[in-house]
């Protein structure tokens, strides 16, 4: 089924739109993966609106809001930030793209693609060497989504949800 949506750069009060999608996504994502409990608490603190609201005061950051028509409902984000990767090349000019989320139901359609290639010219037009994420090593449909569009795997981390820890692969997009 194709949807009609748009693609705009966020703007201050878009927080809490973004704090809906982020939570519904990683529901979605992670339901039957990770403990229920675990996700709410999850989501209590890493998708608040607090943790949209600063990076969206933050010049360093860029953020798009994919919105479905008619009625401009919140349905997909990116964010791109300073990279904060656990890497031993790491560099001041590596930017991360630290979440890029499209409701399922919005998938095959071309937003995926449209939210990651915001990404990558933001990213180019920064001056940034590399495009880097982290994505659960157990999630093969994004990580193949990530290897078709160019991204290469560089190393992994620990990404802990309720005290436990899983396996995250980070991937590196060369921009140069």
């Amino acid at each position: 089924m194709s949807h009609e949506l748009r693609l705009r750069p966020c703007a201050g009060g878009d927080e809490a739109a973004l704090a809906l999608v982020g939570q519904a996504s990683f529901l979605e994502t992670f339901a039957g993966i990770l403990g229920g409990r675990d996700i709410v608490q999850h989501c209590e603190r890493a998708h608040a609106p607090s943790v949209y609201r600063a990076w969206l005061d933050d010049p360093a950051c860029a953020l798009w809001l994919a919105e479905a028509e008619p009625g401009d409902a919140p349905v997909g984000y990116a964010v791109v930030a300073p990279a904060q990767l656990p890497l031993a090349d790491l560099a001041a000019d590596d930017l991360e793209l630290k979440r890029i989320y499209l409701l399922s139901r919005f998938h095959g359609g071309g937003w995926g693609k449209r939210l990651l290639a915001a990404a990558v010219a933001h990213a180019r037009a920064a001056g940034a060497r590399r495009l880097l994420l982290g994505v659960y090593a157990g999630n093969a449909a994004a990580i193949g989504f990530y290897e078709r569009a160019g991204f290469r795997a560089v190393g992994t981390r620990s990404f802990n949800v309720g005290g436990r820890d899983y396996d995250d692969r980070i991937l590196s997009l060369a921009l140069d």
